[in-house]
């Protein structure tokens, strides 16, 4: 699930910018985001997927944690024009990228309803208030958590490490900030390897009810091996398994489904 056809590099229009970038098209050219080329992490299907996995027509403010360069975000803004959205990203130049991309003319109906917040969402709560993340203020939360932890060996790409491997507060830390500033009724959205999926519910406890759990499979054929959890904040609705959604056929192009995912015509049927 790595390579998605989605990108097209351009000459990069900043060349005063601390690393090398491509200008990268998403949802069928409807925005587009400036991206590392050599280092770091580069969105493509899982920010798509996480966006979709909002409420249709969802409305009042998104919080994107872990933002990186703000596709998930600007994807959702896309799908949903009723929603304002805050880029909460702790790295500098990860930061400054989705600013740049918001000076973009052909982002104009996204930038206006966006604003870029640095700080790192395992903080603690008065760090969160001096940065502008008040108590139950945001109606919808996605993110997309560093996968791995001291377990695995992290990548020697520093800007890469910091995407790729989990902080000493663990998820935990995400959950901690996702249940302080969403509004009781708000929805939360996480992408997540299919393995923590036991760490998601175990974070969710008392915070998160409702969840729905829909498996990724690359193919129908294959196991699943992203999950994306949907919840409520403060809901006592019972916990639910929703059909999987496959991303490929079996010759490698993208199911119908998938298609209009990435192109941005639709949202993830929750429902079946």
């Amino acid at each position: 699930m790595q390579k998605t056809g989605l990108k097209i590099n351009q000459p990069n229009e900043f060349s005063e910018s601390v690393m090398e970038t491509t200008r990268d098209k998403f949802h069928d050219g409807a925005f587009e985001v400036l991206q590392p080329s050599k280092r770091g992490n580069r969105s493509g299907m899982d920010a798509l997927l996480l966006a979709a996995a909002l409420p249709e027509n969802s409305s009042g403010v998104l919080a994107d944690l872990g933002a990186g360069a703000g596709v998930a975000g600007l994807a959702a803004l896309n799908l949903n024009r009723e929603l304002n959205l805050l880029a909460v990203e702790k790295n500098p130049e990860m930061a400054e990228l989705a600013r740049k991309s918001m000076l973009f003319s052909c982002n104009t109906n996204l930038s206006n309803r966006s604003k870029v917040i640095e700080f790192d969402v395992t903080s603690s709560g008065v760090d969160r208030l001096k940065a502008g993340l008040a108590p139950e203020t945001v109606n919808h939360i996605i993110m997309n958590p560093p996968y791995n932890t001291s377990r695995e060996r992290a990548p020697k790409d520093e800007l890469k490490a910091e995407a790729f491997m989990m902080g000493e507060g663990g998820i935990d830390a995400w959950f901690r900030t996702a249940a302080a500033i969403l509004r009781p009724g708000g929805t939360i959205a996480i992408i997540y390897r299919t393995e923590n999926l036991g760490e998601v519910l175990a974070c969710s406890q008392g915070r998160f009810g409702g969840l729905e759990i829909m498996p990724i499979h690359s193919r129908a054929d294959e196991a699943a091996k992203r999950i994306i959890v949907r919840g409520t904040r403060a809901s006592r609705a019972p916990m639910a398994i929703v059909p999987g959604f496959v991303v490929h056929k079996m010759d490698g192009s993208f199911t119908d489904s998938a298609d209009a995912i990435f192109k941005g015509k639709t949202h993830l049927d929750f429902a079946g």
